[in-house]
């Protein structure tokens, strides 16, 4: 059995978080282990960016070919729609540290070899789709293991800082990938990718403890059977299915701006300076409204106000952008964005801790995987339609109309949204699916110094290895309260997954 667990409650005053009391970016950071993962991925995302950047770069000068530079640049997305839920799921089979270093190591070894002078390019692309494999077990792994260095109380704002750190680091590493590649040589910026994905593997070495795996070899089923059951868990789980729903419906509609950018700031527009500005406005805005909704919302309202925030961000964020049917300047454009940018950095990363903290254990790399390959394919298929009704029609128009029916789609979606009592039920059956925290060693304390205990993390009773193996456990009824549950040390009873009050995975 696995003792994925947080550490033991520490008397340090950070370390105490009462459910309504504003958890603060200080209060994340205090965590060790999190500034650890933190640091590895800040890092590894750098480099993942510096590297499709020059890729990019060196395929279009070695072939001075811009289906080949751009095919070198999709591959990257190959992964997660061709079989991202089946890597995921090794995820599970394996410990989480141990899952994301041999990752970075792998894709130091094979951006070595991309870095090589006069690889042909058809195997430097096959390089480069190795390399990307190692993306989705990665990512599977770090969300599956947030929830255990944090608990609950510090996920909303935890996952805020990572997805605003990683609009920073794709601006940063496009950037400087870019210039780097066409400026010196793209072998370089490469180069300077390997290292990172190595200082990523270190730090996760020296900064997070291991832990077993989640599932156990006891546990294991054949891997396709494991793989179903992600998605089992999520499609058969009535709250987790409205969840994933919200989310995957939401960047049909966001994604929309940055991907007809290019077009939509070449209509009527003869300068190709100017084409270039408005169409980097543009694709720029998206990523800093996410920052400023992440960071106002997550870190300055309280979690029951969020709670109530759902339904109204849901709806904003296509709301937004239906005023460019009326076809306004670039600038404009950039702030209808930059607006719908903001709402949707203030929802997901709610969702994604509620989805997170309301899977059972062993479940969470998997389920991950689901959601994460529903929204490459849900983006991909938006930025292809609106690509092909743009044939037909003015830019401003497809998205306007887009908008109009995305506003309808979220309202209908909020208009189903469940209960804060179902999702909160789904949060304490999750609980009761992961292993209980090893016993710690009594530590003496002078009573002038205790301090509250942490609020108890997404763990507790330990769980049988035949509820494992028999398929993804049983959740709360959707009329379920939260005191329903069995009491902790209890086993929960193999199955399939009924309608639960379920909640969200990021």
């Amino acid at each position: 059995m696995s003792d994925d667990t947080p550490a033991a409650p520490s008397a340090h005053p950070a370390d105490a978080v009462s459910p309504e009391r504003q958890v603060t970016f200080r209060d994340v950071f205090a965590v060790r282990e999190y500034r650890a993962m933190y640091s590895a991925l800040l890092v590894n995302w750098i480099g993942d960016y510096l590297a499709r950047a020059a890729i990019t770069v060196l395929v279009y000068q070695r072939t001075e070919s811009v289906m080949l530079s751009a095919a070198s640049f999709a591959i990257g997305y190959l992964p997660w729609i061709a079989g991202g839920p089946l890597l995921a799921a090794l995820a599970e089979r394996y410990p989480y540290r141990r899952v994301m270093v041999i990752c970075d190591l792998s894709r130091m070894a094979l951006m070595a070899l991309v870095a090589v002078p006069q690889i042909p390019v058809p195997a430097l692309l096959v390089v480069v789709f190795l390399a990307m494999l190692a993306g989705p077990p990665t990512q599977a792994a770090r969300s599956a293991l947030l929830p255990l260095l944090l608990g609950r109380d510090r996920m909303v704002v935890a996952l805020a800082v990572n997805t605003t750190t990683a609009q920073a680091a794709q601006v940063f590493g496009y950037f400087v990938g870019a210039t780097v590649a066409a400026a010196v040589n793209p072998r370089l910026a490469i180069a300077m990718a390997t290292v990172g994905f190595g200082l990523s593997a270190a730090l996760l070495l020296s900064g997070v403890r291991a832990r077993p795996a989640a599932v156990s070899p006891a546990q294991r089923a054949p891997l396709l059977r494991e793989t179903g059951e992600g998605f089992k868990i999520v499609f058969g789980t009535p709250v987790l299915a409205a969840i994933g729903a919200l989310a995957v419906t939401l960047t049909i509609f966001a994604i929309v701006p940055e991907g007809l950018a290019a077009a939509w700031a070449a209509q009527g527009n003869p300068d190709p300076a100017t084409r270039g500005l408005h169409q980097g406005m543009i694709m720029a805005a998206g990523p800093v409204g996410w920052v400023i909704g992440g960071v106002l919302i997550s870190r300055f309202v309280r979690p029951s106000v969020r709670q109530r925030l759902i339904r109204p961000l849901a709806v904003a964020a296509p709301m937004a952008l239906v005023p460019a049917l009326a076809a306004p300047p670039a600038q404009v454009v950039a702030l209808l964005t930059l607006l719908s940018g903001i709402a949707q950095g203030g929802l997901l990363p709610t969702l994604n801790a509620m989805f997170v903290l309301a899977l059972p254990h062993g479940f969470r790399a998997r389920a991950f995987a689901v959601i994460q390959g529903s929204m490459q394919l849900a983006q991909g298929g938006a930025v292809l339609a609106t690509g092909l009704l743009a044939e037909h029609a003015a830019v401003p128009t497809v998205v306007g109309l887009w908008s109009v029916g995305g506003t309808l789609l979220m309202a209908a979606l909020a208009a189903r949204w469940p209960r804060t009592a179902r999702f909160e039920a789904a949060i304490a059956a999750a609980a009761e699916s992961a292993p209980a925290p090893p016993a710690a060693a009594p530590q003496a304390t002078a009573p002038s110094q205790a301090t509250p205990p942490m609020t108890a993390p997404p763990v507790a009773a330990p769980q049988t290895a035949t509820s494992q193996t028999a398929g993804p456990p049983k959740v709360a009824p959707q009329n379920a309260g939260p005191q329903t549950h069995p009491a902790p040390g209890r086993p929960t009873t193999p199955g399939a997954p009924r309608a639960a009050a379920g909640t969200l995975d990021g």
